[in-house]
């Protein structure tokens, strides 16, 4: 019994709207602030898309309210890029390829939406550097569920309809040597990761 106790006061549980920067997440990152944040997004990070693409991806969910959203997003990925924390974001290599190419996840977006979030995403990780560092690894070698690490303090899952929050500290430095292996094994590293997107920018035709 006294197990389950400890395991329930470690554990929050949250609700995960289908939104952009909800104000949980928001409010973990102003915890977080001026701490090295570890993150494995769900696709690709959501305070590196262009507006085209978020417009794409969540105006169907969020119907006449998708313009308000994402602006007021906008406002709040902008604050968490100047907050003063270190983000390391690590991506299978299938995500990157599989947005350049518009399959699975996203099939149908125009390739002229596709080359201008990679030229984003060349621009900002290569502006941003050492500040944001993007790591690709191999799918078929190593897995994470979607996850945040805010520094000492917390880690986050996303499970779909809910984020299960870890505050206990052998926890977090679990899943933190569990990201820390992903970066160690990836494929592609944070410094080779820009020419990895021109790379795959080329490969697109326009209008297709």
């Amino acid at each position: 019994m006294r197990m389950w106790s400890l395991l329930a006061s470690s554990v929050a549980m949250s609700e995960a709207p289908r939104a952009l920067v909800d104000e949980r997440i928001y409010d973990w990152h102003r915890e977080a602030a001026g701490y090295k944040i570890r993150h494995v997004p769900t696709t690709l990070p959501d305070m590196l898309k262009t507006r085209a693409v978020l417009e794409w991806e969540y105006a169907p969910h969020l119907g006449r309210t998708a313009d308000q959203a994402i602006g007021a997003s906008e406002d709040r990925l902008s604050w968490m890029r100047q907050a003063g924390s270190d983000y390391e974001i690590a991506l299978p290599i299938y995500e990157l390829d599989s947005f350049a190419r518009g399959v699975g996840y996203y099939d149908g977006l125009a390739a002229e939406v596709r080359i201008a979030q990679l030229d984003h995403l060349e621009r900002l990780t290569t502006q941003l550097y050492p500040r944001l560092r993007i790591y690709l690894y191999d799918a078929k070698r190593l897995f994470s569920a979607p996850l945040t690490i805010f520094g000492l303090l917390l880690c986050v899952f996303y499970a779909g309809s809910h984020y299960m929050a870890f505050r206990d500290r052998e926890r977090v430095e679990t899943y933190t040597q569990h990201f820390d292996r992903l970066v160690r094994e990836a494929d592609i590293t944070a410094r080779q990761l820009p020419r990895r997107v021109q790379a795959l920018r080329a490969q697109i035709a326009p209008h297709a």
